[in-house]
Order: structure tokens, then sequence, then C-alpha cells
């Protein structure tokens, strides 16, 4: 069975209309829906030890991803204040990660051990992880960064050479500077870049050539965790078999599904 993980953030999406939270985090999707299309999965991150982490840790047990080497730290959890229009996610703002972003992640020797079993480790930049990158790159696992829709310049700059998959959002981009954008940025042979694009088609390349997946259209419940769907659904179709194309193909369909789902992938808990 492929084993693979996610490092980084883990949080809680509190709908403030329907004062229900729901567990989320990029590298925590990803651990997630990884799980859901059978693979070995798991997480590393760091908790807080309020109701929201305890909520989060309670369904990563119910889903048997491991979480054995997640860290414990007093402090608020991850957590984002969220709300729908029209089935899309409206961020209304964050703690930044909370005890994740106080208590930066540093990798032990048990933990080195660990990742060298895996065959896919994931990040991103909320994950507040760009200090290990060349750590993980070292440990010649492949290694996939997702830069979301605010990333910097700079950031591309400093952690793009590190990686073997990078995802952005380009959604204010048209396809041409989409094009242009992830040519200008491809930064080493048998990377992939793929821009996810809203709406429009997602846009992959290779250093020789691009790729094309349109969206499969459905009417959202919510949109929350498309993104991180496509991701992981790529992914974990590409580490097996290496078709850009139909990987593409693959995630465009499980995305549109996951937009069928309340939250990232449920388990809601109302909050006061």
């Amino acid at each position: 069975m492929v084993k693979v993980i996610g490092i980084g953030d883990n949080v809680v999406d509190k709908y403030v209309h329907i004062k229900t939270m729901y567990p989320g985090g990029n590298a925590l999707n990803f651990s997630v829906f990884a799980k859901k299309l059978g693979a070995d999965s798991a997480f590393i991150g760091t908790f807080g030890d309020d109701r929201e982490a305890e909520h989060v840790e309670n369904v990563l047990k119910e889903l048997q991803i491991d979480i054995s080497r997640c860290r414990h730290f007093s402090g608020e959890n991850g957590c984002a204040r969220v709300t729908l229009e029209d089935g899309d996610r409206v961020f209304l703002g964050s703690n930044d990660g909370g005890v994740t972003r106080e208590h930066l992640l540093e990798l032990t020797n048990d933990d080195i051990e660990y990742l060298q079993d895996c065959l896919l480790v994931h990040t991103g930049l909320y994950s507040h992880t760009g200090h290990i990158l060349e750590q993980l790159n070292s440990l010649q696992v492949p290694l996939s960064f997702d830069f979301s829709d605010d990333f910097q310049q700079e950031q591309i700059d400093q952690y793009i050479h590190f990686v073997d998959f990078a995802f952005f959002s380009c959604s204010h981009l048209s396809e041409q500077e989409t094009k242009e954008f992830l040519k200008s940025n491809f930064s080493k042979n048998g990377q992939i870049l793929i821009a996810t694009r809203g709406s429009d088609r997602t846009v992959a390349y290779d250093g020789k050539e691009y790729f094309y997946q349109y969206p499969e259209y459905v009417k959202p419940v919510d949109t929350m965790g498309a993104g991180d769907s496509f991701i992981t659904a790529f992914l974990l179709h590409y580490i097996q078999h290496p078709d850009i194309a139909q990987a593409m193909r693959e995630a465009a369909v499980f995305a549109a599904n996951s937009c069928l789902v309340e939250g990232s992938f449920g388990f809601g808990v109302s909050y006061q």
C-alpha cells in the first residue's frame, strides 16, 4: 500500500453563520483525502490543548490516520472563521495557525527515519514548514508543496528548488499569464508545476510542455477543501501511474465530488 504523509497545518474551520466547526488545514486535508483514496496515510503537525484540537484529533483517530508523531502544546489550535456565499467558502479571518506558528516544527532523528519509508511528503505555505524544506528534500522522497493563492515571489524563489511538485492557485491570472508564470518558476528536471484557476481550466507544466484540464462542473454544497482534494488525487494517481494528463482528469473528478460535502470532509460539530 502507498504510504504518504502530510506535514504542517491543522485547523478547525468555524462556519460563523451556522456555529459549526469542521476539521481542515491544507496538510491535514491531504492526509484525509489520501486515506479516502486508499493510501496508508499519516499526519505530522502540532495540536493545541483546546476543544478545537481535541475534535480534530478525535476525527483523525476515527479515520485511522497515523498521528503518532504529532506534537502537543498548551495554547490555541489553528482556527479560521468562515462563511458561505452560494456554496463558495469565504474566509473571514484566522489565528494564523495558533500553536503551529508559535512552536515551529523541528524534525527529530526518529521523524527522519519514519519519513524515509514514505513514497510522498506534502506540505504547504500555511504549514509554517519553510525552514525544514531543505531537510525534507535531502530525504530523496518526492516532496510536494502548496503555495496556495497568496504566495509572494520571494517565497517561490526561496522554496521552489526544494520541491518536486508545486501547486499554485492562479485565479487572478489569465491562461497565458499562468503559462508564463509556471515557465518562469520551473527550476529543475523532473519537477511538475500546477496552477488551478477556479472555474477556468487548470494548467500544468513539466519543463517541456503544458497540460490542461477543465474542472468537472457541479452545483457545490461547499468548495472548502476542493483545491486540496485536487492536489491529493493528482499526486496519488501520478506517483503510481506517472501520466500528467490522466492524473489531472482523476483529480478534477475527485475535487468535484469533494464540493458536495460540508466543510473540507465533513465531521462538523457545534461551537459557542
